[in-house]
C-alpha cells in the first residue's frame, strides 16, 4: 500500500472512530499503522539524540525486510496482527 492508501485507510478509521464515539479504541484497532508511525518517530529521535539508529531502515516493515524476511512474510504478519487487533478492538467496543 502506498502513502495515499495508508492515508485513506487511516482517515477512514479515524472518521468511523469519531462517528461511533470510540476514539480510544482507534490505537488498538489501527496498531500496525501506529507501530509504523512510532517506528519512524523513534528512529528520528534516536538519530538526533543518541546519534545511532534503532532500526536498520526507518519504517519497521522495511526493517524486517532488511534483516532478511521476504516481502510476502512481512505482509502476511501485518495481516495477522491487523486481524487480531481488529477483533480485540471490536470485543472491547462491545463490552463497553
Amino acid at each position: 500500500m502506498s502513502e495515499t492508501g495508508t492515508m485513506a485507510l487511516t482517515m477512514t478509521l479515524a472518521v468511523v472512530a469519531f462517528l461511533t464515539k470510540e476514539v480510544l479504541l482507534l490505537p488498538i484497532i489501527a496498531f500496525p499503522l501506529v507501530a509504523t508511525t512510532l517506528s519512524d518517530i523513534i528512529q528520528v529521535l534516536s538519530k538526533k539524540i543518541r546519534g545511532k539508529k534503532v532500526f536498520l531502515v526507518a519504517p519497521v516493515h522495511h526493517h524486517f525486510e532488511a534483516i532478511g524476511w521476504p516481502g510476502y512474510k512481512v505482509t502476511m504478519r501485518y495481516w495477522i496482527v491487523s486481524i487480531v487487533c481488529a477483533f480485540v478492538g471490536v470485543i472491547i467496543g462491545l463490552l463497553k
